[in-house]
């Protein structure tokens, strides 16, 4: 018969506080030695096929290019000749100026990632977005919302050392009214993002005591209204959303021209998201009385994410996700790989992996899906810019 020992309770703050300092140390740790050197991180380099490709064009078109000296000719590293993050841009802009934004009309596109559920894809999805459509030649903003700053730590910030006027939270106080003001750059280029970090979280108290005491304040229309310079600078503003409904939630969701819900093929996840739109939907009803005024989205895009091709039960699923949102399913699916791990354990993405550090294939597996959901994006993207539909802050941003 096994002894019972007897507990007593022995954890109080002075504990708690001494964990607390004790993880923070070790996250400190690994980030020191991922990004070491410097402890900076660096921007991933480009072979020429990949770079081909991102231009959509043939290699051999790119040798000629090369010969003429007409763009970056990149670095040899023994037999490969590889590019810069910023020497690939100048290729990447000149091969697809076609489908880049004409900034004398027409204003960015709003793309919030949303899900009230953790632990679905959500933050590397915004990650990844706003990475690959920086690889096809747009200027992009990441607004990290969820104070946890998990985007904020793939682009490489510490959420611990950011401050709260790099942040939303002068945005929602009302002490600043323009993105513009918040916003920092990233390793990067072309990317910058507004950070977060454990302060945002006072936006919740806030924003509601601004509802209460201030005539005419409407709470969940402040994130949109500081967006208006910044929609004629950024081709695409990512936001990535708290996991849950909140004030700062709402925000995100109705600063947005376009949805995307990363949504794994689990039943519990499946449920879930039923929730989120029930919700949303009831959160809609209430806030806009005249429906013909109310917000109207270009597109919202579910995104089967983390997909197990051998799970039966999965499949099932994926079936009702269908049977449940139609034509808002994208025919994309992310595939459940070791690769993302590989990426989420160095605080990055796919496209932050260097193919000889890891299994090719694999990560090839996990790219091409990613690209193809990229693709998906900016057709939806262009589409909006060639319908006049968002002009500059000249004319109608909705």
């Amino acid at each position: 018969m096994k002894t019972t020992i007897p507990l007593k309770p022995t954890i109080n703050l002075a504990s708690l506080m001494k964990t607390a300092a004790n993880a923070l140390d070790i996250v400190n740790q690994v980030r020191s030695n991922m990004f070491a050197p410097n402890s900076h991180k660096a921007s991933p380099l480009f072979t020429s096929s990949r770079l081909a490709g991102l231009c959509g064009i043939e290699k051999s078109k790119m040798a000629y290019h090369l010969k003429k000296q007409t763009l970056p000719g990149g670095t040899k590293d023994g037999a490969r000749l590889e590019f810069s993050l910023d020497d690939a841009q100048q290729w990447i802009k000149k091969f697809r100026a076609d489908k880049l934004r004409d900034a004398k009309t027409s204003a960015g596109v709003v793309i919030t990632v949303a899900n009230f559920k953790g632990g679905v894809g959500k933050t590397s999805t915004a990650a990844v977005l706003a990475q690959g459509l920086n690889l096809r030649g747009h200027k992009v903003l990441i607004i990290d919302a969820d104070a946890q700053g998990s985007i904020s730590t793939m682009m490489g910030l510490d959420p611990t050392d950011v401050t709260e006027d790099q942040t939303l939270l002068p945005i929602f106080t009302g002490e600043k009214t323009s993105i513009l003001d918040v916003l920092q750059t990233t390793y990067w280029s072309g990317v910058d993002i507004v950070a977060a970090g454990p302060a945002l979280y006072n936006a919740e108290f806030i924003l509601p005591s601004r509802q209460k005491t201030e005539k005419g304040f409407e709470f969940w229309k402040v994130l949109e209204n500081s967006l208006v310079e910044a929609l004629d600078i950024y081709d695409a503003i990512i936001i990535d959303s708290p996991p849950s409904l909140s004030y700062i939630t709402i925000n995100t969701l109705l600063a947005a021209n376009g949805l995307v819900m990363p949504l794994p093929p689990n039943a519990l996840d499946f449920a879930s998201s039923a929730q989120f739109w029930n919700l949303f939907t009831e959160l809609f009803e209430g806030l806009y009385k005249d429906q013909d005024a109310a917000k109207k989205y270009y597109f919202i895009d579910i995104l089967l994410s983390r997909v197990d091709k051998a799970d039966v039960v999965s499949a099932a699923v994926r079936n009702w996700i269908i049977a449940a949102y139609g034509g808002n399913v994208l025919p994309i699916e992310i595939p459940k790989t070791s690769i993302a791990a590989t990426a989420s354990a160095e605080f990055g993405t796919v496209y932050d992996l260097d193919p000889s550090s890891t299994k090719s294939s694999t990560l090839i597996r996990a790219r091409d899906a990613y690209d193809l959901f990229v693709d998906y994006i900016e057709m939806q993207m262009i589409g909006i810019w060639s319908n006049d539909s968002i002009s500059n802050k000249q004319g109608n941003l909705k």
